[in-house]
C-alpha cells in the first residue's frame, strides 16, 4: 500500500472507533504519517450540547475531563483499530480537544519509521 492508502484506511478505522466508543463520528478526519508518528486531526466531533456547554469556562473543563476519561477508557480499542491497518507496536498515545475550534488531535508514537518502506 502507498502512504496515502494507509492514511486513508487509518482515517476510516478512527472514524469507526469514534462512532463505536465515543458515541458519534467527526465530520472530517485528516491522518498524517510522519516517520514514527501518526497524527489524526478530527473536526466537527462535538455534539450540539457540548458546543453549548463550551460557552463557559466550567463547561470547557467538564468537556475536556469527560472526553479525556472516555478516550483513556477506550485506549486499547483505539490501538487495536490502528493495528488492524498497520502492523506496528504503539509506544504512546496522546489526545487533546479544542472546544474553541471543535477539533481533536490524536498523536500516536509507534516503534518504527512507517515511511521508510512505503511507496510515496
Amino acid at each position: 500500500m502507498t502512504k496515502g492508502q494507509i492514511e486513508s484506511k487509518l482515517s476510516e478505522a478512527i472514524s469507526k472507533f469514534e462512532i463505536e466508543q465515543m458515541g458519534r463520528g467527526p465530520e472530517k478526519i485528516r491522518t498524517v504519517i510522519f516517520q514514527d508518528l501518526i497524527i489524526f486531526r478530527l473536526t466537527g466531533f462535538l455534539s450540539i450540547s457540548e458546543k453549548n456547554l463550551a460557552q463557559n469556562k466550567d463547561g470547557v473543563e467538564l468537556i475536556k475531563k469527560v472526553r479525556t476519561a472516555l478516550f483513556e477508557s477506550a485506549r486499547k480499542e483505539l490501538e487495536a483499530a490502528i493495528k488492524s491497518v498497520i502492523d506496528v507496536e504503539i509506544i504512546s498515545t496522546y489526545s487533546d480537544v479544542s472546544t474553541k475550534t471543535g477539533e481533536r488531535i490524536i498523536a500516536v508514537v509507534v516503534d518504527r519509521n512507517i515511511e521508510e518502506n512505503l511507496i510515496k
